[in-house]
């Protein structure tokens, strides 16, 4: 009977779906600043709980520090279900739509009216919770383009308040209208993300209810009044509530409310179209994706859809924590970019004021200084067919306003962080086979950002101490190149000297280098021979910053000098340093991906290679939360005989960062980098030089993952990765065959691996 039990626990286990795995909780603290709501893959809409202001009962509050998530699992106190919403950025924007519900006589002000949160649960495409205060059973799922929420009420008076004025972004306006006894519509101001107060948009909203409501208005927070009017305004500085004006209403914090008689255990239901174009729109993808439907059949379908997409990877062995780890990464690396587009495919054009059409779909939310390094190759891999329509959005972008995007937000270019992050995704996805998209017209994107002048007098046109951020969003409407501002220095001297105080100079120069190496593999592609050349000398340019003194990276003068004085460990943590972006030099100086064996050299040959690359580890310098320096660990596997170092590493780093829990990611995943980085590194390989169609390889974690891959793009149509392991432990790759022939080395081509069909490593004991 024993033996029987165990069978039947066994095959149950075997059966599970892999949407089964995902835990939507994961990274919701620790500053991962995920959240566990309801959303589809890349969709337009999500239900998110808001839980970041208006409580002095939460841990963290959204108004008293930095704060970029609508969700932190440590807080106790809700103030209602956001519908768009980003997963896993730095800067606060969107979190947006706020749906509250209530009991008794209506209260409109969001630091009063919320509640406790008990027993709460979230799965691909559900979240549910309980609002203590009022006995309300909340539930939400998403389609694509509308989030939909039910509402379990007990017996007596219940309130739906739609809050537009609260919520995570910086921007305020909002304006609503009654049109319908269950619907009403609108539209939210978004934007001001990450320093630029220039990069706004609206979103336009339908709310259709399931039942009528027996009482509704809006409300509206009215100004302070002065002098004798005072006496008799008896709402000045307070919320005004309106119970019988129906029209238009709009201002910086309004809303509508809605209220019922409810039996006891009655359901109502709250539908909200969402769309980047206009309330029309909003109203028909209302109407396309969620009228007609119960909430059941479309939490099944976004259940349905999210196990399609997972189930494209496939793994055996392993922990439960680990395959819940896995497929929990991959579900955060599938939430952006998101899809812009409306069903009749409108879509907002990229800076600019047009309404356009695409023939396939547009998306949005590139966070590319993140997801350059590894969201891309994900998705070029598993899931091309997508990525194909990415490259494509962004090649329209560039039509559309004459740039490739940097850190583009729903049509704005927001600046956010440096570099030319376009070149190399779209040049990877190229090299890779996965094409459909104007290539020609690509590169010649890339030239202008590549060869353009930049700012010529960079003396007189840089920002001084205290002065105000949006002029230097003014200098970038000039006609100089807005992708890489410093470009007259990198082209003149080969690098950006350092020429205020707290500038980001070697960050990047760093940048540059690497996208014009990978530009330089497109132009060889493309035939253009010398300028290939060209670029491939540019991307040397990393050999000035290097001082043999310290053997790290150091910022340099306009003459050529290295500034002084200089602290290699200066910048971690955040902290203001000169030269470099949100880290030290230590976590700059390897990042020259796509040259390892030159600095190699520089520092002298591969054992002091080694032997510093260790200390950055060995001392605490090494940061597993931001991207600079996330491919570390693999550098070592560029020398034979040293690769079980990759191995070891990344294993310590895996079980260390990276745990089935709540704080279970280090750190910010950064719209789903951190996640991917812990997903290749799961399956055996990683993609360390961005642009370069290679792979570095490591020690699977689980015994057998199958990718299933597109035979549009991938004729073989599955690769199969198969760890043989001798105990369990076991971790130090011995040997490595493909389709049956043995590799040498631990890197490979793209090519190779998916031509392999199966490739299987023979594992040993690790060296401790």
């Amino acid at each position: 009977m024993k033996h029987v039990l165990l069978l039947v626990s066994l095959l149950c286990l075997s059966a599970r779906e892999p949407v089964e795995w995902v835990d939507p909780f994961i990274g919701t603290t620790n500053k991962g600043v995920t959240n566990p709501g309801a959303v589809c893959p890349n969709g337009m809409a999500s239900v998110v709980p808001y839980n970041v202001t208006g409580s002095t009962e939460n841990r963290f509050d959204k108004d008293s520090l930095w704060w970029s998530a609508p969700y932190e699992y440590r807080n106790v106190w809700m103030t209602g279900l956001s519908h768009v919403n980003l997963s896993g950025v730095g800067c606060p924007d969107l979190g947006s739509l706020l749906l509250m519900a209530t009991t008794g006589r209506p209260d409109v002000d969001y630091r009063s009216y919320g509640s406790r949160m008990a027993r709460q649960q979230a799965s691909p495409g559900y979240y549910s919770v309980e609002l203590e205060r009022y006995g309300v059973r909340v539930e939400a799922t998403a389609t694509t383009r509308c989030g939909v929420t039910r509402f379990t009420f007990p017996a007596g008076q219940a309130n739906l308040l739609l809050n537009l004025g609260a919520g995570l972004t910086n921007e305020s306006g909002a304006m609503a209208r009654m049109a319908g006894e269950c619907e009403v519509e609108g539209m939210k101001l978004l934007g001001t993300f990450c320093y630029n107060p220039q990069a706004v948009f609206p979103v336009y909203f339908v709310m259709r209810l399931s039942k009528a409501p027996a009482r509704s208005g809006y409300w509206k927070k009215q100004r302070p009044t002065q002098g004798v009017s005072w006496q008799w305004d008896t709402d000045q500085g307070k919320y005004k509530i309106y119970s019988s004006y129906f029209k238009e209403i709009a201002g910086d914090d309004v809303g509508a409310w809605f209220s019922f008689d409810t039996q006891a255990g009655e359901q109502i239901e709250a539908r909200i179209g969402i769309s980047f174009v206009s309330i029309d729109n909003a109203r028909m993808n209302l109407e396309a994706e969620a009228a007609g439907r119960s909430f059941d059949e479309l939490h099944a379908a976004a259940r349905g859809r999210w196990n399609a997409d997972l189930g494209r990877i496939r793994v055996e062995g392993g922990s439960e924590a680990q395959k819940t780890v896995f497929y929990t990464a991959l579900y955060h690396t599938l939430i952006h970019p998101n899809v812009l587009n409306d069903v009749n495919g409108q879509y907002p054009a990229m800076e600019n004021p047009r309404i356009m059409t695409t023939e396939g779909t547009r998306y949005t939310v590139f966070s590319l200084w993140d997801t350059y390094r590894n969201v891309h190759q994900l998705l070029t891999l598993v899931y091309p067919e997508r990525q194909a329509e990415m490259v494509r959005s962004m090649i329209g972008m560039y039509d559309e306003w004459g740039w490739t995007p940097k850190w583009e937000l729903f049509g704005r270019e927001t600046w956010t962080m440096e570099g030319d992050p376009s070149i190399p995704v779209i040049v990877d996805t190229w090299l890779k086979g996965v094409r459909g998209y104007d290539i020609q017209k690509a590169y010649g994107a890339f030239r202008k950002s590549a060869f353009t002048p930049g700012i010529d007098t960079p003396e007189e046109n840089v920002l001084e101490e205290g002065e105000a951020p949006d002029s230097y969003y003014s200098l970038m409407e000039g006609g100089f190149n807005r992708m890489r501002p410093d470009n007259s220095d990198y082209m003149r001297l080969g690098y950006v000297p350092l020429r205020r105080q707290w500038d980001n100079s070697v960050s990047h120069s760093l940048e540059y280098y690497i996208a014009d190496y990978a530009l330089s593999l497109l132009a060889d592609s493309l035939g253009h021979v010398e300028e290939a050349a060209l670029l491939r000398k540019r991307s040397q340019g990393w050999r000035n910053y290097y001082d043999p003194s310290f053997g790290t990276f150091r910022p340099l003068l306009a003459d050529g000098s290295f500034y002084s004085p200089f602290d290699p460990t200066q910048g971690m943590d955040f902290e203001p340093n000169p030269g470099f972006h949100e880290g030290c030099a230590w976590n700059y100086t390897f990042y020259v991906p796509h040259d390892v064996a030159g600095l190699c050299a520089a520092m002298g040959g591969r054992r002091r290679f080694v032997e510093r690359l260790e200390s950055v580890f060995d001392r605490g310098y090494y940061d597993p939360a931001n991207e600079p320096d996330i491919a570390y660990p693999y550098l070592f596997s560029y020398f034979p005989g040293e690769e079980w170092r990759t191995q070891r590493r990344v294993t310590q780093l895996l079980e260390k960062h990276f745990t089935a829990a709540p704080d279970g990611i280090p750190g910010n995943d950064d719209a789903g980098a951190m996640s991917a980085w812990a997903l290749f590194s799961m399956m055996g390989f990683y993609p360390d030089c961005p642009g370069k169609p290679e792979y570095t390889l490591t020690t699977p974690v689980f015994d057998r993952i199958e990718i299933t891959l597109d035979p549009t793009y991938f004729p073989v149509g599955k690769l199969v990765i198969k760890a043989v392991r001798k105990n369990p432990d076991d971790n130090r790759i011995e040997g490595v065959s493909l389709g049956g022939r043995a590799l040498k080395g631990r890197r490979i081509t793209h090519e190779r691996l998916v031509r392999a069909g199966v490739i299987e490593y023979s594992l040993k004991p690790s060296i401790k």
